[in-house]
């Protein structure tokens, strides 16, 4: 892939909140776009057809770095990580699989913004334990839950619960919760300091998806995403679509959308869906048991 030199690159003397003005001047791109610019790099290792697939999504790459904030490092840099992740999704991304890049394209990005910080903290070394990790990544979070947001040292009930739901020792939330308290900042804090500065809650991620992660099952998720990618194969055009559309999409199409584009009543699309789903699940198994990530029944 190129060296991607006219790519924008966030840095502190440019100023964060221009560098998110720069980069929305980038189109996003229709699903037809996407396809063909993706089959352009595919066949042809075509550089300004990936270049064009990575600027349409530095968006992306950047509202999920700005869920990582707290952790006392420059956003500059964990931004410039998520594009890292992001150029290395397109890179592999396959577009025959009947997925969109972003949805793909997202677990590149955090797991390239995990890595990062791990390797930034030295508290979370390698032999640390999954539960340590799956703390360190989950503990703002955890917080929340029990609405202990702007407190300093956890109350004993709430310190507890936290300690239960991650599976830690109380004294791992305690030093956990003081070195990363330092690092949290004001969610109506500016991004930039010009006039008209976006406020970091507008860019953050939904809490319910997790945009956080958890570093201890990010091997697993990055394993059965190339496990449903493999099995979609096992499915016919019809029922990729529409398991796609159904059930994939980040807003399914519904039963009567489909029946209509396909001239068929919305059972038939139902059962379509049923067997469609089946088939995968059966195809992933076979494949998980031929990887050894399960035994055979």
């Amino acid at each position: 892939m190129s060296t991607y030199a006219n790519l924008p690159a966030p840095s502190p003397e440019q100023g964060l909140n221009r560098y998110l003005q720069e980069i929305r001047r980038f189109p996003l791109l229709e699903p037809e776009q996407e396809y063909m610019l993706a089959k352009a790099w595919v066949d042809r290792q075509d550089s300004q057809a990936a270049h064009q697939l990575v600027t349409s999504h530095l968006r992306l790459a950047a509202k999920i770095a700005m869920g990582y904030r707290g952790y006392g490092l420059p956003q500059a840099e964990v931004i410039s990580e998520a594009n890292v992740g992001l150029m290395q999704a397109v890179k592999r991304f396959d577009p025959e699989k009947g997925f969109r890049l972003a949805t793909y394209a997202m677990w590149w990005i955090r797991a390239s913004i995990q890595e990062y910080i791990l390797r930034s903290w030295s508290l979370v070394k390698l032999g640390t334990t999954s539960a340590q990790k799956k703390l360190f990544f989950n503990l703002r979070k955890a917080k929340a839950k029990v609405g202990a947001l702007e407190e300093g040292d956890l109350r004993p009930e709430n310190l507890a619960q936290i300690a239960k739901d991650l599976s830690v020792s109380e004294a791992e939330v305690i030093a956990m919760n003081r070195r990363l308290s330092g690092g949290d900042a004001s969610l109506n804090a500016s991004v930039g300091s010009e006039e008209g500065a976006s406020q970091w809650q507008d860019w953050l991620e939904d809490e319910d998806s997790d945009q956080a992660g958890d570093y201890a099952e990010r091997n697993e998720m990055d394993a059965r995403l190339t496990l449903l990618t493999r099995a979609m194969d096992a499915l016919n055009d019809r029922e990729r679509d529409v398991l796609t559309k159904r059930r994939l999409a980040e807003e399914p199409v519904t039963l009567e959308d489909l029946s209509a584009s396909y001239g068929v009543s919305r059972e038939r699309i139902r059962q379509i869906e049923v067997r469609a789903f089946e088939k995968l699940q059966s195809r992933m198994r076979e494949l998980a048991v031929e990887k050894g990530m399960i035994v055979p029944a």
